[in-house]
Parts: structure tokens; sequence; C-alpha cells
């Protein structure tokens, strides 16, 4: 047989689809592990239904996860992927408009029998014919037949062999890419360590999946490389936003040589921070799933009473719920970190969906003058870095601090160089002194910075009470009195405008004719839509909200400085109507969707052309 021609690539997205129990997360993380362990970069998105489990075969029931891997930076997981691997009749049927025209396809033409056709609603038996799709660029592989055949001596039940499906789709996606199955074998070992005989069926199966395409060259002219381009020296692992978050708390903690406490309740897409920070009670880390959102915040207030490192996770139904509790800590001025990871709303909404509506929520949801740091992750690696700035702030500035980020950011992942502890900024929370001893009272403050001191329960001579009601700016005492009520309204208001974050930073053409704007989660899309405009010969630049409560002083000077700008967000124009309350004069154009989906660069680029025809 010829030796086939392998390709060298810059980039390549790869989707995995199938049913939600067809283990496409699993091939999908496991692909894109092996791939940043070879130095590419990556850029994951997972994208679920929002059903619990929908019936087998159904258009709803379809799970994808998409995978831009690259020879350098990757900004974004890619609009159309260049391998589409579908499990089933519906996986081809909804995940098609995902893929580019020239896209090799992979299925398993066992799962695309008549039955499987009349669930996904196909009219004829020509499944391929009726989406108008090349029969040259599909690999049709028996994929469950191959499965039951490899594991025949396996002594495995037929329901547990099906299981395995993934892995040989896995193993065909890796010889198409020349990807080393040592590696995807060790991650196998290590994800069963307690269950060999399962590894090693499923590194069978890889093999397998592996064996058909380089024995059968499966139907394409060549196979393809990613070599890594530039990587700076270090340990790298893939990982994901929420686990990044939590890593980012516990890091702080450290930092600060405090205990971590979450009270957390579970919420979609946000559980995962609360999964992984209890697998951590080596490192100090204290989780209580909690009974409802509100207690998870309540306890986390008394945690920060208490002296810890104080956190809490949700989403948006349950930064509603958690409103009061987080108000609590605001009239108390106490470190407390609230993680929102956003979702489509309202109500229930989509909750598998990722979308960037919470932000004025974040801002002003809470009843009363409530004054609130509010930071965006850009990233899933930048939510290591937000959570870790969060928890500084809160400590050093004994306030609440609302981070968001969204489900695509959160679930997504990308490759990360692990940091060492010894490099990271200082944390030194705002204790009491020595000389304050006997005559402290709870809001006496710094006059530079307006952050009072804190005093932990217990340590003799600074006895004092904190609690929902106004308190007496000198003595500590309940306190109805009017000039009183005022002043401490505006002292908490000034001691957030007066943390310092750092100024934002503008990336493209110093002069150029569009100022793209944007805050959190949208920075990859946006950036790659930049490039691409830059490629063709326009003059633009983009500036990214990390910092939106306080903004960075330079906001005013940058955003007036360029004829057109666009505020680019997935809401109605939240960022937008903020700025133009901040900013004197300030009218930019808006790109605004709310589609539980990351932007479609192609989308972002035409819209920015527009406006610069304009």
């Amino acid at each position: 047989m010829a030796e086939l021609e392998v390709k060298e690539l810059d980039q390549v997205v790869v989707r995995f689809s199938g049913d939600s129990g067809d283990g496409m997360q699993l091939a999908g993380n496991i692909f894109s592990t092996v791939s940043a362990t070879v130095g590419n970069g990556i850029s994951t998105f997972p994208d679920y239904p929002a059903d619990i489990r929908a019936p087998q075969g159904s258009l709803t029931g379809v799970s994808g996860f998409q995978v831009h891997i690259g020879a350098g930076k990757v900004y974004t997981p890619g609009d159309k992927c260049d391998v589409l691997v579908a499990m089933n009749a519906a996986a081809l049927k909804t995940q098609l408009k995902y893929s580019k025209p020239q896209a090799t396809i992979i299925i398993d033409t066992d799962s695309f029998g008549p039955k499987d056709l009349e669930k996904a609603q196909f009219k004829t038996e020509d499944y391929l014919g009726e989406l108008n799709i090349d029969p040259d660029r599909v690999i049709q592989c028996p994929l469950t037949t191959m499965v039951k055949e490899c594991l025949a001596d396996s002594g495995m039940e037929n329901k547990a062999m099906l299981k395995c499906r993934n892995m040989f789709a896995l193993g065909l996606v890796c010889w198409l890419f020349n990807r080393d199955l040592e590696l995807v074998n060790n991650f196998l070992r290590e994800k069963f360590a307690k269950k060999p005989a399962i590894a090693e069926n499923n590194i069978k199966v890889v093999q397998a999946g592996y064996d058909y395409g380089h024995n059968t060259h499966s139907s394409v002219p060549a196979t393809y490389r990613i070599e890594s381009k530039s990587k700076v020296p270090g340990r790298y692992m893939d990982i994901t936003g929420n686990k990044a978050t939590a890593y980012g708390l516990i890091a702080a903690a450290e930092k600060a040589g405090l205990r971590l406490y979450l009270g957390s309740y579970p919420i979609t897409p946000a559980t995962d921070i609360l999964h992984e920070l209890s697998k951590h009670k080596s490192c100090g880390v204290i989780t209580v799933q909690c009974e409802d959102e509100i207690s998870g915040c309540a306890s986390a207030v008394g945690a920060a009473f208490a002296g810890a490192l104080a956190a809490t996770s949700t989403s948006g139904p349950g930064i509603c719920l958690k409103s009061e509790a987080m108000n609590l800590a605001v009239i108390d001025e106490l470190p407390l970190v609230i993680v929102d990871v956003q979702r489509g709303g309202p109500s229930t909404g989509l909750p598998t969906k990722s979308e960037q509506t919470d932000l004025l929520q974040a801002l002003y949801g809470r009843n009363g003058e409530s004054p609130m740091p509010v930071i965006a992750a850009l990233s899933p690696t930048d939510c290591f870095d937000a959570a870790y700035e969060a928890s500084k702030i809160a400590l050093e500035h004994l306030t609440p601090v609302i981070l968001l980020t969204d489900a695509f950011i959160a679930n997504g992942s990308a490759a990360w160089k692990l940091p060492k502890i010894e490099e990271l900024p200082a944390i030194k929370p705002h204790y009491v002194t020595p000389e304050m001893k006997g005559n402290y009272t709870p809001y006496f403050r710094d006059e530079e910075t307006k952050v009072r001191y804190w005093a932990i329960p217990g340590q003799e001579g600074y006895t004092h009470i904190l609690g929902g009601l106004e308190k007496d700016g000198k003595t500590g005492a309940i306190s109805t009195e009017p000039e009183n009520h005022d002043l401490m309204c505006r002292l908490r208001a000034e001691k957030v405008a007066k943390i310092p974050v750092p100024d934002l930073q503008v990336e493209g053409d110093e002069d150029a004719d569009l100022l793209i704007v944007g805050f959190g989660s949208t920075y990859g899309h946006l950036h790659a839509a930049m490039d691409e405009l830059r490629a063709n010969g326009k003059k633009v630049a983009l500036a990214q909200f990390k910092y939106i409560n306080p903004l960075p002083k330079n906001t005013s000077a940058v955003l007036s400085k360029y004829q057109k700008v666009v505020v680019a967000e997935q809401n109605l124009g939240q960022l937008a109507a903020y700025l133009r309350a901040k900013v004197d004069g300030f009218v930019p154009y808006q790109f605004n969707q709310v589609k539980g989906q990351p932007f479609v660069v192609a989308e972002l680029v035409k819209a920015f052309e527009d406006i610069l025809k304009k």
C-alpha cells in the first residue's frame, strides 16, 4: 500500500458529536490534552444539551465538543470544524452546520439504520444526499461492529462495550493527526487507575481505531501534523476555566496564609468549582454544599468574619438569590469572592449555554448604595489570574468582589503554564495593628485608601460587632442618624473607587479607524476578528475590559481617542450603557447577540467592515 503524505498545518478544528451518553466530552478532552502536552495551542468549546437525558438518537439530545489546535497561540475554538465526528444520524444532521464545506466527516454507519434516520427526521435513506454531502469526504466506518469485534473476548457486557465507541473514534482522529497513542494510554490509565481492566479495554479500542485508519487509509489523501512553534519552557496542562478559578482561589489563600472556605449550592455551569475545591482538603480548603444559594453565600460571609478567604460560586439565578447576603458583606465590609459563571437567561433560560447578561446585575443588582468591585475573566487560563486578583482585592480592601466568567470559558479549556507560587503577587490582608489594641472600632479606616481594619474574632483587645444595620462610623454602634448614613455610603463607594487597577490596554493599530471594545470572555473572538481585519489592510484596534468596577483610570482617554468605536457583547448592550454613563459624550456603535453560543469570527468581521464603510 502506498505511503500517505503527511501535511503540516498551522491549525485545525475538530468537533466530536453524538448522544449525551456517547462520551464525546471525554474523547474531546483526551484529544485536547494530548495536543496541549505536545505543545500545541488549544481552545475548546463543550456544547451540552440542556436536557438531562433526551431520548437516544433524538435531535435535542446531541452533545458536542469542539477543539481548535494551533502551532501557535489559539484565541477561539474556531467558527467551523475541519473534521466532524458524528456518532449517529441526529449528530450528523444537527452538527453539519458547524463544519466547513470541505470538512472530513467520520460517521458510525451502524447508527444510520432506518429507525435512527426516522428519529433524526430524515425523509429518505439517502442521508448524505439529503444533506448535500459529498460522499468522498465521508469516512463511513461500521464503528459499533468494529468495537464489538475488538472486545469480543473481554468478557464485557454489550452495554459496556458500546460505551467504548468514543475511544474508537478518538483513535481514528489520533491517526488522522499523527498523535502519539502512548499519551492517550497514559491519560486513560490515570483516569481509570482504580479500574485497570476498563483502562486496558479502552486502550485496546483506541488502538483499533488508529489501526483502522492506518490500514484502510480511510479514503483521505493525507494525514496531518501540527508542530508547536513557540512555547515558553515550563510545566503545562490542559485546564478548564472552572478548574483554573478553583486553583486561583487556592493559590490566593496559600499566598495570604489563610484557609479557603467555599459555601456553594450546585448550579450549572458553576458546579465544577465546588467539585474541584472539594478534592483539596490537603491544602486546607473547606467546602460546604449548602441547602440553597442564600445559605451558601451567608455561610461564606460568616467564614469571612471568622478570618478565612471566603468564596461562593453560582450562576445568574443564584446571584439573584444571594443578593441579600452579598449586601451583608458590603455593609460589614468583609472580604468575599463571589464567582458568577454566567449562563443564558432570564429565569432558568438556557442552563448549559453562555451569555454575558449578568453585567448590570453584578454592578447594580442589590438594594441600597452597594458598590462592589467587578472583574471579568478573559479566557479559561485567565480565570486563574482573575480569581487570584479578585481574592487579593477582597483581602486588601475588605470588600466583596464579583468575578464574572461564563459557560464558554468555564467549560472550555486551553493549555496553561503552571505558575510558581513564589512568583505570584503578594497578598497582604488589611489587618488591625498592635497600636489599636483596646481602642479598636470596626470602621476605623486607613485615611488614604478608606479601607477599614480587619480584626479576627477572638483577638484580645479587638472586640467588635458587625451586622446588617447601619453603624456609626466612629463607635461601631447601631445608628440611624441621616448624616452618618450619608457619610458611610460615600465612604464605601470611595473605598471601591480608590482600588488601583491596571490601565486599559489597546492592541492593534495606534491610529486605528475603528476601536473594538468588549469585556471578559469575548476577548479571543474579538482578537481573532481584529487580526483578520488587519490582515486585510484595515486599521483596527482592540480594548478588552477585565476590570469593570472600578474602571481603569485611562478609560475615558482611550474611548475618546478614536472616531469610531464599536462595543461588542453577548447581551443587548449592557457594557455600552455602562460606559455611556461613565464617559461623557461616548456614543459607540454596538454589536449584540444573545444566542447562547460564542461569537462567530466571520460575522464579527463582516459587521466591523460595514461600520468601517459608514
